[in-house]
């Protein structure tokens, strides 16, 4: 790839359900779209996808792949790798790819994500996604009627318990480094019998790659078969940063959950042509949200260019001898003759 040869009308950077369904809406706009993709989905570790209709069930890594195939049957070009740096200029955007190639965007479309960052507890990070849980939504069906507890990491912990209580009736808050609750929250966890425990969380049980309880430090373990805990899910956004922009912190109750990159309802954000979409832009999106969302940036993004297209050909059309339109003709015309070259006959 060089930038001389390699120009798109859209690049977007990040392969996922928000990526993906961007690259095939506008591909399926007769736009030339280029996904990069470092290949590293952040529901990677989840078993399946929930919640998506029509796909319900589906592993991450299958709907990925169809959303691959999809979007290059209309034509976009997918590669693997890491976005390094991107460079606004007066026409699009430079973007460089680690191994040093780079390419000419006429549009942007960020879609890389978020990270999930989890507490320091031994365990917790190797049963991620299987049975250390956050969204009940993604996977509250997955361990109903189980012995589930709750990790207070946050002011949310209350509410994530008295959410999780829906699926199941054996719920225990594990209140952790978390400040006492108040009469009125003890009032509320034991009117739907949700039991609280005191003490410091050290560490996971785990037989057989199955969560077993949860240990305290002081050594006392509390049977549970799965465990719910908020992590802080961080931007993925060092491109962005290249291009001026800055991650906004997200607020529930005071206590930041997280950092995202601020935008209009469609995903535009203050950088002419740089759109965003997914979790990245908003943190609580599920799969099926970040598809729509992709989707939608997509749409304003192909409206953007029919803009720019129809300026340009309403320029050219008051301006019939301009050099650009003589050298057009000429080529069109005279092809290698308008260099004084002509083919002579022996």
């Amino acid at each position: 790839m060089s930038d001389k040869n390699q120009r798109y009308d859209v690049v977007v950077v990040g392969g996922g359900a928000a990526g993906l369904s961007g690259a095939l809406t506008l591909s399926r706009a007769r736009r030339s779209v280029l996904v990069i993709d470092a290949g590293s989905p952040r529901n990677a570790p989840a078993g399946h996808v929930h919640n998506y209709l029509g796909r319900e069930g589906t592993p991450p890594a299958e709907l990925l792949a169809i959303g691959r195939a999809e979007a290059a049957d209309y034509g976009a070009e997918i590669v693997r790798g890491n976005v390094v740096s991107a460079e606004k200029l007066p026409d699009g955007f430079r973007v460089v790819r680690e191994d040093g190639s780079a390419v000419h965007a006429r549009r942007l479309l960020v879609t890389t994500g978020i990270v999930d960052e989890l507490p320091a507890v031994e365990g917790l990070a190797e049963q991620w996604g299987k049975e250390v849980l956050h969204c009940p939504y993604c996977h509250g069906w997955e361990v109903r009627d189980r012995a589930i507890g709750i990790l207070a990491v946050s002011p949310m912990a209350l509410h994530h318990a008295l959410l999780w209580r829906q699926w199941s009736d054996d719920v225990v808050l594990f209140r952790h480094d978390q400040p006492d609750f108040s009469d009125e929250e003890y009032e509320q966890l034991a009117a739907r019998g949700i039991s609280v425990v005191d003490g410091e969380v050290a560490a996971l049980e785990v037989t057989d790659d199955r969560v077993t309880g949860v240990r305290l430090t002081g050594g006392t373990v509390i049977p549970r078969a799965a465990l719910v805990v908020q992590p802080r899910f961080t931007a993925r956004s060092a491109v962005l940063e290249a291009l001026g922009l800055r991650p906004t912190e997200m607020e529930i109750g005071g206590h930041v959950v997280g950092t995202y990159i601020a935008a209009d309802p469609a995903g535009a954000t203050e950088v002419p042509g740089l759109w965003v979409a997914g979790n990245v832009a908003n943190l609580m999106e599920q799969v099926v949200g970040a598809a729509a969302a992709g989707l939608k940036a997509a749409s304003m993004i192909n409206m953007d260019l029919v803009n720019e297209d129809t300026r340009r050909a309403v320029d050219a059309r008051r301006t019939p001898f301009s050099a650009e339109a003589e050298r057009q003709v000429a080529e069109r015309v005279l092809g290698d003759r308008r260099h004084g070259l002509q083919e002579t006959s022996r």
